[in-house]
Parts: C-alpha cells; structure tokens; sequence
C-alpha cells in the first residue's frame, strides 16, 4: 500500500484525499489536522448564516469516512510542539501540505495596532467558534465600524454586524458571540474599497444579500461609482463584474441622499417614517492612511480619495476624508506562513512547487506536495481547490512507484503517540458533533451550537467510545 499523510482537513485536503483513494486502490490515506474538528474554513470561516455553503461539509464528510481514509485530529504538525516535518515524512511515502493561509495581510498605516482595530480573521474566527479565538470584546461600545475591502469576507463580517437576534438565535454560533452581536449597539457600517465597483473581489450572489437584511438601509453615492470607467458603460466587463456594477447602480439611483433607504428589506425613511435600526454605506476610491486614537483606542479612519490611473490602478488625489469609527476590520486579504522545515517564498506566501511537487532549492523534494493556498496562494472558491488537488494526486501518483520502494511504518498512529500525540479519530470527532447538538437543544436553539474553546472539544472527544 502506498501510504501518504495529507496535512490540513479543509477542502483543499479533502480533495486531494479524495483523489488518491479514487484513482488508485493501493493508497490509504491519512488526513492530519492540529484541531480535533475537520473541514478547514468550511467549518471556520464560513458565515454561520450560509447554510448552503456550510453544507459542503456533508460532502467532505463522505470522503473522510471512506474505507481508506483516516481522520487524525489533535496533531500540529511543525512549529513549537508540532511533529517536525522530517518526522512526518518518515512515517508515509509520502506528505501533501494544505495548510491554507493562515494569517491576514496588514494595511502598513499608522495607528494601526490601536485598540479597535482587528483583522476580519480574527473577528470571524470569535464569531465561527474557532478554539483559538480571543474575545477582544470587538462591540464594546461601537457604534460605527468601518470594514476595509471589498471582497467576500468583507460582505460576510459587514453582514454579521448588521444581523438580528432573530435571524442569528438559528445558527451555530456560540453563546458568548450571539449575546454580543444581539447587543450589539452597531449604527453605521462603512465597507471601503480604495478602487472602485468594476474591481471589488465579492461574488454578486453576496452583494445582493446585504438587500434583504431587514430594518437596515443601503447608501450608495453615485458620485463615487460614476469615477469608475466603467460606470458609464459595464457591458465591457467580464460577467461576474458586470453583474456587480449592475446591482449597485440600481442600489444608487434607489438612494436619494446619505439617509436614503436601501432595496429589498431596507426599512423607508423621510417624513414620519421610522428610523432604520442600521445603515450600511458602500464606499469606493477612498484609501485608508492612517487611524485617528480617541480614548486610547480608534476613533477614526483617516481615508484619502483616489481616482483611476488610466492603467488599471489608482492615484491619490490630496483629498482626505475621516469616516469616525470604534471598530475597525481590515479584509484586504490572506497570507501563508512558514511550516518548519519546509521552504517558503516571503513575497507570494506559498511553498515553492512545479505541478504540486515540493522544490528545494529548485530542486524536487521527494515524497512532498502541496494543494490549496499554501501551494496557489489565497486565490479562489472552494471549489477551486478541486482542479489545484487535482493537478497535485496526478503528480503525486506519478511518482508513486519511486516512493512506494520506501519503508514506513505499518501504523502511523503508533509512532504518532510514541512521539507524544494522542490522535483524535473519526469516532471523536463524531462525539463533539453529539455535544454541540445537545448543547443546541438545552439552550433551546433550533440546531447545533458550536463548543468554542479547546477544554470543551477535548472533553467532548473523550466520551467517545472506545
């Protein structure tokens, strides 16, 4: 049997398991990841109110119950206490690292590092349950957010700051989190870009659901599109950006000055009618230089208004603008980090590869592989971990009767525990499912709610049964 380690239980890994053991009867595989639950960012990055995303999972689940795949939760692999990657590699013919991106990238302004001012991943990761995430009291006394970016995560984070009690009670979300964001005393989200419409990184299926958020009105400033080339006439625009230009025109001829309502679930405005509880302005050519203190902590972001280039880029103009906020989440986009004992180039944040073969020095590194950001950089859907897995198993199992002709270990678990790793297998993973539904029901929410912290997954895997 050709034995090979896959490192990280998100998409990325799930496919490249799922494509060794489906092309080729004589591999198993073993699906490593350092949190004793699978599934990546499926389980904690995606918003806990897209149900339909999230559901992905069901179909990652089928291939870690396959006959030949193992899940083994619990195992940091390289980094302080991590099984050192040279160990690893003697265990298995052969490793696959789909270690994702695992941090944010920075603004590089001043005041930056004020108090307020929180990456979007580590907002997502308290409000996803990840047993990692501080509690940094993100809405304590906010009353204006500002979110830098206009990708998906910004979409997904400026929406949470807009959701009710009502629409959230039903989710995963842990306790702690719901207490905060149904408390939340949130008016006024920005959601920034520092170019304009024809060049934002969200799917139009997300745009448009900041128009159903009830009780909150949507501004769009016409001016600002209308700086935007292609304002005037979108149909040269690939589809995708199209369709963006599209649905915010329509947003910004709907609104007819700074407190105009927004579309869909948008409460009205103007005379005798009731104040929406939220407003949420999409800004555009505005970049941020610098974040104003007030207190000890952010009381503003400095922003200077930009214009196209003609080159596909944007040039200052001179021109500032401070947009007051009490918190503020950057969204400007993920980074990959350095795996001890693996190479690594600082600038793209990937592991140097041809066709999905680990190169040293230039030179390819036997028996290791990389899939997903790690390999790619953070590019992409989940789905386009598909053809990135699979460009990685062909490579992989075109090598496979050079590394098969090395001994391993009949059981890698063994050698795992010898090294002081206690695994946590399928069968503990399915006991911490057990204890986040019956959390759910004795908290009288309509599905599953999320355990948030380390001591509680532990607690829960260990009830499985022997």
């Amino acid at each position: 049997m050709l034995r090979v380690a896959v490192v990280g239980s998100g998409p990325s890994g799930c496919y490249t398991a799922q494509g060794l053991v489906q092309q080729d009867p004589s591999v198993c595989v073993d699906v490593l990841d350092r949190l004793p639950c699978p599934y990546g960012l499926v389980r904690y990055g995606v918003a806990p109110d897209h149900e339909k995303i999230k559901s992905l999972q069901h179909g990652l689940r089928a291939v870690l119950e396959h006959e030949r795949v193992r899940f083994l939760g619990g195992v940091p692999v390289g980094g302080p206490g991590g099984l050192p990657t040279g160990r690893l590699r003697e265990l298995y013919h052969a490793v696959v690292y789909c270690v994702g991106a695992a941090t944010d990238r920075r603004l590089g302004i001043p005041g930056e590092d004020l108090p307020g001012c929180w990456s979007a991943t580590e907002f997502v990761s308290w409000y996803s349950a990840h047993p990692d995430a501080v509690d940094h009291g993100f809405l304590r006394d906010v009353r204006d957010a500002v979110v830098i970016g206009v990708g998906n995560v910004a979409l997904d984070v400026t929406r949470m700051l807009a959701r009710g009690v009502a629409e959230l009670s039903p989710t995963d979300l842990p306790e702690a989190a719901l207490a905060a964001l149904a408390g939340s005393r949130v008016r006024e989200i920005h959601m920034v870009g520092r170019r304009g419409p024809s060049q934002a990184r969200f799917t139009t299926k997300e745009l448009r659901e900041l128009s159903s958020l009830p009780d909150t009105a949507l501004v769009v400033d016409p001016a600002e599109l209308a700086l935007d080339p292609a304002w005037a006439d979108p149909s040269a625009l690939p589809a995708a950006q199209r369709r963006n230009v599209e649905v915010l025109r329509g947003w910004a001829s709907a609104s007819t000055g700074t407190d105009a309502p927004g579309p869909g679930g948008a409460a009205a405005t103007g005379t005798g009618a009731r104040e929406p509880a939220r407003r949420i302005r999409l800004r555009f050519f505005l970049r941020p230089v610098a974040l104003l203190g007030r207190d000890g902590r952010v009381g503003a972001v400095r922003f200077e208004r930009t214009v196209p280039d003609g080159r596909g880029g944007i040039t200052g103009t001179g021109e500032h603008e401070d947009v007051p906020a009490q918190l503020v989440l950057r969204s400007v986009g993920y980074l990959g980090v350095p795996l001890d004992g693996l190479p690594f180039d600082a600038a793209l944040g990937t592991v140097p590869h041809r066709e999905g073969r680990v190169l040293r020095d230039g030179v390819v590194a036997s028996g290791e592989y990389v899939a997903g950001w790690i390999k790619r950089g953070p590019t992409g859907v989940i789905g386009t971990n598909r053809p990135c897995a699979k460009e990685t198993v062909a490579s992989l199992l075109a090598d496979a009767p050079a590394l098969v002709r090395e001994p391993v270990p009949g059981d890698a678990v063994a050698a795992l525990r010898a090294e002081g790793f206690e695994p946590v297998p399928w069968a503990g993973w399915q006991a911490i499912e057990r204890a986040e539904a019956e959390l759910g029901a004795s908290l009288g929410r309509a599905g599953v709610v999320k355990l948030p912290d380390w001591r509680s997954l532990r607690a829960a895997a260990r009830t499985a049964a022997p």
